[in-house]
């Protein structure tokens, strides 16, 4: 019973979360670039047009760029086109959000003001947006990102499973007296373990992307989140129950049997890419949240570097329990020791971060933020 208290105490947390992310949506900022030609007769119906909408929607902000007279603004314009993936047509130019309008006209007019109110109730993305490295998702969505993948790739990282085959790997090569080799097969079993997952998640990324289902894979993806963040408070509540978020009981001998058959610093290596088949089942869960996050929020360039962010992070454990082991600070009889008695704890902390990270995308998406 105080484990469940102790669990709904946490996940109260999310409240105010809710909350704030309610109230932000109510007062959200609407930037709307419009660009003239001093002497045009439309720009001026368009201008007036305009002030009037500026005075009507306090949070409504228009930047206007003239572009006869202005050599800058004529580039911005051109650029900005392109970023619309749109021909410049004339003037006046309005950009709001994903919508582009060219000249005045009443229902011109109709059609700006109809993209202004649904950007007061949802997120748009600023037409300057479209230039930088970021699909246009909208800010706060944005800006949630890094934290995200940087609080998965924790989870990640202290997955029990992870440290339990290093801790196997090192223990056989210190059988044979040779703490510096040791310390090269753990070094390229974590460079091993974080290559093969980087090209897991830039295969799976550019798979989602190219068939077009990012916004529909980030749906799925936070509804398992919640489910995978669920199943592992269960394994802090009842651990062993039914069947437990690690690498399945029955493939353990096998796994065990071909680490322990690793003798050298290259078989390390190569061994790495081997064992993270077998790790998927308990390390994918969050790394497969963070790739449907960003498949929905991040071009492509910018998502490769984020996913070398998270796998560095999630191998930095490895490391380090490599380092203690060589300067004799700890045993491997030690380090699996603190592992196996951290069990119910490590399932907690990884069950709360991907259940909160779950809920937070599905509000995102009913907020209409992505």
């Amino acid at each position: 019973m105080k484990k469940i208290i102790l669990i709904l105490m946490l996940l109260l947390l999310i409240v105010p979360v809710i909350s704030h992310a309610a109230e932000q949506n109510e007062n959200n900022e609407v930037v709307l670039f419009m660009f003239y030609g001093q002497g045009c007769p439309h720009c001026g119906k368009m201008e007036l047009f305009l002030n009037r909408l500026e005075e009507k929607y306090p949070t409504l902000k228009v930047e206007r760029y003239e572009v006869y007279n202005n050599q800058e603004n004529r580039e911005l314009f051109e650029n900005i086109s392109n970023a619309y993936d749109t021909e410049v047509v004339g003037v006046p130019a309005v950009f709001i959000d994903n919508k582009v309008v060219f000249g005045f006209s009443n229902s011109i007019g109709d059609s700006i003001e109809n993209e202004i109110k649904k950007c007061v109730n949802e997120v748009c993305c600023s037409p300057r947006d479209k230039l930088e490295e970021f699909k246009c998702t909208g800010g706060i969505v944005e800006k949630l990102t890094i934290p995200a993948v940087i609080s998965a790739a924790a989870v990640d990282a202290i997955n029990p499973c992870a440290f339990a085959v290093l801790i196997i790997l090192l223990t056989t090569i210190l059988a044979a007296k040779s703490r510096k080799k040791a310390l090269f097969a753990g070094l390229a079993f974590s460079l091993s373990i974080y290559i093969a997952y980087f090209l897991m998640g830039v295969g799976l990324f550019s798979a989602i992307q190219t068939a077009g289902l990012s916004h529909m894979f980030y749906a799925v993806v936070a509804v398992l989140a919640i489910f995978v963040g669920l199943l592992n408070l269960k394994d802090y509540l009842w651990y062993g129950k039914w069947f437990v978020m690690e690498v399945p009981r029955s493939w353990r001998p096998k796994m065990k049997a071909l680490i322990r058959s690793v003798t050298s610093v290259p078989g390390a290596f190569i061994m790495g890419f081997v064992v993270s088949l077998f790790l998927l089942p308990c390390t994918s869960g969050p790394y497969i949240v963070i790739l449907g996050l960003l498949a929905n929020t991040a071009t492509k360039n910018h998502a490769f570097m984020l996913l070398l962010l998270y796998n560095f992070i999630f191998i930095i454990p490895m490391i380090g329990i490599t380092l203690l082991i060589y300067f004799g600070i700890a045993t491997t009889e030690k380090a699996e020791q603190w592992r196996a008695s951290k069990l119910k704890i490590l399932h907690l902390i990884a069950g709360i971060i991907i259940l909160l990270l779950g809920i937070g995308m599905l509000i995102a998406l009913w907020l209409g933020m992505v």
